[in-house]
C-alpha cells in the first residue's frame, strides 16, 4: 500500500510508541507544530503494547519526578480531550522492606518525597497485611507507600496520545520506514523512507529499540541494549481487590499488579539476557520471545513466598518481549551532540509508561525551544561519550544496571563491569600505592587509598562507610601539608582562532577575554540565566584558549560551546583530553614541592592566583594552572600525557620531606564542602542562576559585553532572589548527609540539600542545599530562621552558614 507523504514537515517524529505519540501530541498541542510522526508499522507494535504498565513517580532528581508527575496528571485527564480511555487506576505503590539497610533506604526516600512536595508514608507489617491482606508478610520490617503512584493500559494511553496529536493537528503514518537521512552542514535536511523523501527542520528519534540504528543512520550515538524481560499474567485471585496496591518488592527482585482480578507479576533478576547486538528486525512488530520457564523460575519461587495464593491459581500466559535499557538505568533524552536538529527519546529501561507523558512535554519544550526547559541533566544525551558507541561495552554495563534496578542504592555506589576500560599513565602506580578505584565515564580514577595491608575495597553501607576514617587521613594532609590528586580524566579543550576571544566572550557569564597568562573560573548560561556549563577557561595567547571542566561533562560542555559558537567567527573548538595529563597539586606546602623541581619562580608575586604559567619540571613543558578546588594554595599541572609519569614522580620525591600524599576524589569532596565550591548537577544547575548559587562576583554584569543568559541575570540581579543557596552543619558528627534532606526554618520546610558529606577539619556533617521564599531570600532572612533538617524521616537541629566553613587566609574554622 502506498502511502502519501507530505515533502516538508517542521518536525519529523520517529516512532509510534508511547513516547512518540506523547512528543507529537505535545508538539501540536502546546507549540502548534507542523508534525508529522513515521511508524515503520503499527503504533505501539514495538515495546509499548506489551509494557507491565505500573507508574511511579518518585525519583533522586527534583526535575525528573516533576516529569513523573506530570505524567500522572495527563493520564488523569487525558480521556477527557480525547474520549479514549488509558486504563488509569491511582492504586498507590507499597514498597516492601526486608531488612534495615531497605528500610534506611526507604526513609531516606520518604524524605525525599517529602522536600519534593509528594506524599509517602511509611508502614508497619501490619498495616501492610491490612492493605494487602493475601500478602506474607513475617519477613517484612515495614513498607513506603506512595498513594499517588498507580497503574495505566500502555496500549490504551499510547492510542489516546495518538488521537490528540490529531485533534490538535499532527499527521500520524504507519507503514512508513526511516531508509536514511539527507544531511547538509551538520543539521538534518530530509528524511528518506520507503514511501519518498520528507523535507524538514527538525527530526526527533523516538524509535524506541530501534533508535540505536536509526541513530547511526544519522551518525548519531544512542546507547542502548535491547533486554529479554518476562512477565506473567494470572488466572483470576481469589479475594484479590481490583482496587488493590501495586507492589514493588526488591529483596525478592518482583513486582505485582491487579489486571481483570488476577495478577501482573514479573521482576529483575540479576542474570538477565540481551536480545541482539546487531540491529533490530524492522519487521519485529507484535512479537515476542518463546516462554522461558527454567529462567524466570527465580521469580517464581520468591513470588509464591510472597503471595501463597498463586500455588493454586493457574497462569494465563507469559509476556516474553525486549525492553531498550542503557548503561546506568536512566532513559535518554535531548539534543544529539553530533548534529544541530536532531533530537532523541529512548532507552526508557521499562519506565516508560510511567515518563511516557512527561517526558513527551519536556521534550517537545526542547525540540521547540532549542534548549531543556529545566534540569535534565541525568537523562541528557550528552552525558555519554565515544566509549558508549561500543556495543560489548554498552551490553555489558546495561546488563550490569538491569540487574541493579531492585538492588539497595548505597551511596557512592559503583559499577564493576567493563573496567579498568581508560587509565591514566599513574594506573599502576596508584594501584600499588592501595588505590580504590571508581570509574567516570569510562576513567579509572582513584576515589581513596588504603593503609598499607589493608584491601583497596568499598564496603557499601547506609551509615558510615568503610573508608570514612582513611579519606580523613587524605584530607588532613592536604590541610597540612600537601596531596596530589590525579585528574587527568579532566575533560579539556582549546579555543584557536582570531575570533576565539569573541566567541567565548558571548558563551561565559564571566570575564575570559583576559590577558594571555590569565585564568578565568566561570559558567556558561542558558537563555533563563541557568547555569549550563561550570568551568575554568586559560588564556594562553591572544587567539588560544584551553578549557578544562569535569570528566562527566566531557560531552556535553563540549557540545555546548561548539552549538553557541556564533556563525562566521573564526574559532574552532577542539577536545584534547587523552593528550594531556593533569596533577592537581594542593596543600599549604606545594609551592615548596614544586619549587624544588622546576627553575620558574612560583612566588605568589611571579605566579598569582588565577594565572597560568608555561613550566618546566622533569624535562617536560607543563602547562601550570593556579587555581584551587580544595580551599589551599595550589597548582592544576596539566602535561603531555606521555609526560605524566616522570612529573608525578619527581613530584612525590621532592614532597617525601614535606608528607607528600596521593589523595583521592572521595576526599576532594569532603574538601570542597568546606570551602564552599559548588559542584555541578548537584548544588548549581540549569535550574540555577549564579546569583541564588552566590556566584554572582563571576557575572560581568558591570561590563558592557554582551553575553548569553545577560537579559536574564539583570533581571535576577535587581529583584529579591526566591532561593539561595546555603550551607547546613549539624552538632550529632554521626549524622550522615547525602543530598535531598529536607531543610525547615523556623520548622517549615523551605527546601531540601544538593549535596551532602563531612567535613574533617570542621569536624561535622555539611551539606548544601537552596532556602526558598517567593518574598525573596536576603541575609537577614536567612540568617534570622532557626534551622532543622529532616534526615531519613529524623528531625535534626542545624546550623546555617553563608560563608565558608573553612578560610585557609586566617586558618578560620567555623562550627
Amino acid at each position: 500500500m502506498t502511502v502519501s507523504l507530505p515533502s516538508h514537515a517542521q518536525i519529523i517524529v520517529i516512532g509510534g510508541g508511547i513516547i512518540g505519540c506523547s512528543t507529537a501530541y505535545h508538539l501540536a498541542r502546546d507549540h502548534k507544530a507542523d508534525v508529522i510522526l513515521l511508524e515503520q508499522n503499527r503504533l505501539t507494535s514495538g515495546s509499548t503494547w506489551h509494557a507491565a504498565g505500573l507508574v511511579g513517580q518518585l525519583r533522586s532528581s527534583a526535575s525528573i519526578t516533576q516529569v513523573l508527575k506530570y505524567s500522572v496528571e495527563l493520564y488523569k485527564n487525558l480521556a477527557k480531550e480525547t474520549g479514549l480511555e488509558t486504563g488509569w487506576k491511582m492504586t498507590g505503590c507499597l514498597r516492601l522492606a526486608c531488612n534495615e539497610d531497605r528500610w534506611i533506604e526507604y526513609k531516606r526516600l520518604a524524605t525525599t518525597a517529602q522536600s519534593f512536595g509528594m506524599e509517602m508514608h511509611l508502614l508497619s507489617p501490619k498495616e501492610v497485611k491490612a492493605m494487602w491482606p493475601l500478602m506474607e508478610v513475617s519477613d517484612l520490617v515495614g513498607a513506603s507507600f506512595l498513594p499517588t503512584d498507580g497503574q495505566a493500559s500502555p496500549s490504551d494511553i499510547a492510542q489516546s496520545l495518538a488521537k490528540g496529536a490529531r485533534m490538535h493537528g499532527a499527521k500520524l503514518f504507519e507503514g512508513v520506514r526511516v531508509e536514511g537521512f539527507d544531511i547538509e552542514n551538520g543539521c538534518v535536511i530530509g528524511v528518506r523512507t520507503n514511501h519518498g523523501r520528507v523535507a524538514c527542520e527538525k527530526v526527533v528519534n523516538c524509535g524506541g529499540q530501534w533508535a540505536r540504528q536509526l541513530g547511526a543512520m544519522a551518525g548519531v550515538s544512542v546507547p542502548l541494549q535491547p533486554v529479554k524481560h518476562q512477565y506473567i499474567i494470572t488466572e483470576k485471585v481469589d479475594g484479590l481487590a481490583t482496587d488493590i496496591a501495586t507492589i514493588r518488592d526488591p529483596d525478592r527482585r518482583t513486582y505485582f499488579k491487579e489486571e481483570v482480578g488476577g495478577l501482573v507479576m514479573g521482576g529483575y533478576e540479576p542474570n538477565p539476557q540481551s536480545w541482539t547486538l546487531g540491529d533490530v528486525p524492522g519487521d519485529f512488530e507484535f512479537q515476542l520471545f518463546g516462554d522461558d520457564w527454567d529462567h524466570f523460575e527465580q521469580h517464581m519461587e520468591q513470588a509464591l513466598a510472597r503471595v501463597p495464593a498463586l500455588e493454586t491459581t493457574g497462569i494465563k500466559k507469559m509476556i516474553n518481549g525486549p525492553e531498550s535499557f542503557t548503561p546506568d538505568g536512566n532513559f535518554i533524552l535531548g539534543a544529539a551532540p553530533e548534529l544541530a536538529n536532531y533530537y532523541v527519546g529512548a532507552g526508557f529501561n521499562a519506565f516508560g509508561i510511567a515518563s511516557g507523558g512527561g517526558a513527551g512535554w519536556v521534550l517537545a519544550q526542547w525540540v521547540a525551544q532549542g534548549e531543556a526547559p529545566m534540569d535534565l541533566w541525568v537523562v541528557d544525551i550528552r552525558r555519554f561519550s565515544d566509549l558508549h558507541k561500543d556495543r560489548d561495552w554498552v551490553n555489558e554495563r546495561t546488563l550490569e544496571a538491569y540487574g541493579k534496578h531492585y538492588t539497595i542504592g548505597f551511596p557512592h555506589e559503583e559499577y564493576l563491569s567493563g573496567r579498568p576500560r581508560i587509565v591514566s599513565p599513574l594506573y599502576e602506580r596508584l594501584k600499588a600505592a592501595n588505590a580504590c578505584f571508581g570509574s567516570k565515564l569510562g576513567w579509572e580514577r582513584p576515589n581513596w587509598f588504603a593503609a598499607p595491608g589493608a584491601e583497596p575495597k568499598d564496603v557499601y553501607s547506609m551509615g558510615r562507610q568503610s573508608w570514612f576514617d582513611t579519606v580523613g587521613e587524605e584530607h588532613k594532609a592536604v590541610r597540612e601539608r600537601v596531596g596530589v590528586f590525579d585528574q587527568s580524566s579532566f575533560a579539556k579543550y582549546e579555543v584557536r582562532g582570531k575570533d576565539a576571544a569573541e566567541a567565548l566572550s558571548w558563551i561565559a557569564a564571566n570575564d575570559v577575554a583576559r590577558a594571555p597568562g590569565r585564568l578565568t573560573y566561570t559558567q556558561m548560561l542558558n537563555s533563563r540565566g541557568g547555569i549550563e556549563c561550570d568551568l575554568t577557561v586559560a588564556r594562553l595567547a591572544e587567539d588560544h584558549f584551553y578549557v578544562v571542566t569535569g570528566t562527566g561533562f566531557r560531552t556535553h560542555d563540549l557540545a555546548w560551546i561548539k552549538d553557541h559558537i556564533k556563525p562566521r567567527l573564526d574559532a574552532k573548538i577542539v577536545d584534547v583530553t587523552e593528550g594531556w595529563g593533569t596533577l592537581s597539586v594542593m596543600g599549604p606546602k606545594s609551592r615548596d614541592v614544586i619549587a624544588a623541581i622546576t627553575k620558574a619562580d612560583m612566588s605568589n608575586g611571579a605566579f598569582p592566583f588565577g594565572h597560568v604559567r608555561e613550566i618546566e619540571i622533569a624535562g617536560h613543558k607543563v602547562r601550570a594552572l593556579r587555581v584551587t578546588y580544595v580551599g589551599e594554595l595550589g597548582w592544576e599541572l596539566h602535561m603531555p600525557i606521555g609526560a605524566t609519569g616522570d612529573v608525578y614522580d619527581a613530584l612525590m620525591k621532592a614532597g617525601e620531606k614535606t608528607g607528600i600524599a596521593p589523595a583521592g576524589y572521595r576526599a576532594l569532596e569532603a574538601l570542597r564542602l568546606e570551602k564552599g565550591y559548588r559542584a555541578w548537577g548537584s548544588d548549581i544547575t540549569p535550574n540555577d542562576n549564579p546569583f541564588q548559587a552566590g556566584l554572582g562576583w563571576a557575572v560581568k554584569l558591570k561590563s558592557t559585553i554582551a553575553f548569553m543568559g545577560r537579559e536574564a541575570c539583570e533581571k535576577a540581579a535587581s529583584a529579591p532572589l526566591p532561593k539561595r543557596l546555603a550551607a547546613f552543619t549539624t552538632d550529632d558528627p554521626s549524622i550522615v548527609l547525602v543530598g535531598r534532606e529536607t531543610i525547615l526554618r523556623n520548622g517549615k520546610q523551605v527546601g531540601y540539600l544538593t549535596s551532602g558529606g563531612y567535613g574533617y577539619t570542621v569536624g561535622r556533617p555539611i551539606g548544601y542545599g537552596y532556602i526558598r521564599d517567593s518574598a525573596g531570600v536576603d541575609d537577614g532572612y536567612v540568617q534570622g530562621g532557626t534551622y532543622e533538617l529532616v534526615v531519613a524521616k529524623d528531625v535534626v537541629k542545624a546550623q546555617v552558614h553563608l560563608e565558608p566553613l573553612y578560610d585557609p587566609r586566617n586558618l578560620k574554622v567555623k562550627a
